[in-house]
C-alpha cells in the first residue's frame, strides 16, 4: 500500500478496522477525527486521497486476516459513501479469510446513496452499528449536523429498521457525551425497533 495515502487498515482493541474513506455526511460534535489524527495502531487516519478499491484489495496482501475474529469498517469517514466498494472488499476479504464483518454507521447510506442500501448488504455483512446519539430529529441536528437536515434522523431510524431484515446482528449506539435521561431514551428507541442497544 502506497505510504502516502495514509493509513487504511489498522488495529483497534483486537479487530481489524478499515479506514477506506474521509468522506461523511455528518459533522458531528464529538467525532474522534476532530480531537485525534490517529487511533489504535495507525499513524494517521487522514487519507491524503481516496484510495482506489484495486488499492484496498493491494493492501490485503500486508495483513494477517486469519488473525482476527472481527472485520470493522470504521474510520474518519462513513463507510457507505463507498458502499459498492465496501461490498466489492467483502466479498474478497470472506474469500480469504472466515472472519465476521461489521460496519459502524451513521445510518444514512440511503441518502447519501439516493436508493435502499440494505438488500446489498444481505449475506455480505454481519453485523451492523448504526450511531443513534440523540432522541430527536432536533437534537441529532444540533449534534451531529448532517448534511441532509432535519429528515436525517427519521432516515437513520428507518435504516435500521430495514436492515434486520437482511444482516443477522444490528444494533444502535450512543456516545457517552449525553445525558443519562438522554441514553435511557435513546435504549427504548433501540429496543422498540428491535434492535441491541450500547453506550460507547
Amino acid at each position: 500500500m502506497p505510504e502516502y495515502i495514509g493509513d487504511i487498515y489498522y488495529d483497534y482493541g483486537k479487530s481489524l478496522y478499515i479506514n477506506m474513506t474521509n468522506l461523511c455526511s455528518n459533522r458531528c460534535e464529538f467525532c474522534i477525527r476532530d480531537m485525534s489524527d490517529s487511533l489504535g495502531t495507525a499513524n494517521s487516519l487522514w487519507l491524503k486521497r481516496e484510495p482506489t478499491y484495486e488499492e484496498l484489495v493491494e493492501g490485503l496482501a500486508e495483513v494477517d486476516l486469519d488473525a482476527y475474529e472481527e472485520l470493522v469498517f470504521c474510520g474518519y469517514g462513513e463507510p457507505t459513501e463507498r458502499i459498492d466498494d465496501l461490498i466489492n472488499l467483502t466479498k474478497e476479504i470472506k474469500s480469504r479469510a472466515d472472519v465476521t464483518v461489521r460496519i459502524n454507521t451513521n445510518g444514512l447510506g440511503n441518502l447519501i446513496n439516493g436508493y435502499n442500501i440494505s438488500p446489498k448488504l444481505e449475506g455480505v455483512i454481519d453485523s451492523v452499528s448504526v450511531s443513534l446519539n440523540t432522541a430527536s430529529a432536533e437534537a441529532y441536528n444540533d449534534l451531529c449536523h448532517p448534511e441532509f437536515g432535519i429528515k436525517s434522523y427519521q432516515a437513520m431510524l428507518d435504516f435500521t429498521k430495514d436492515v434486520k431484515k437482511y444482516v443477522p446482528d444490528v444494533r444502535m449506539s450512543v456516545v457517552n457525551v449525553i445525558s443519562t435521561e438522554e441514553i435511557e431514551k435513546c435504549r427504548k428507541i433501540a429496543i422498540d425497533l428491535g434492535v441491541k442497544f450500547r453506550v460507547r
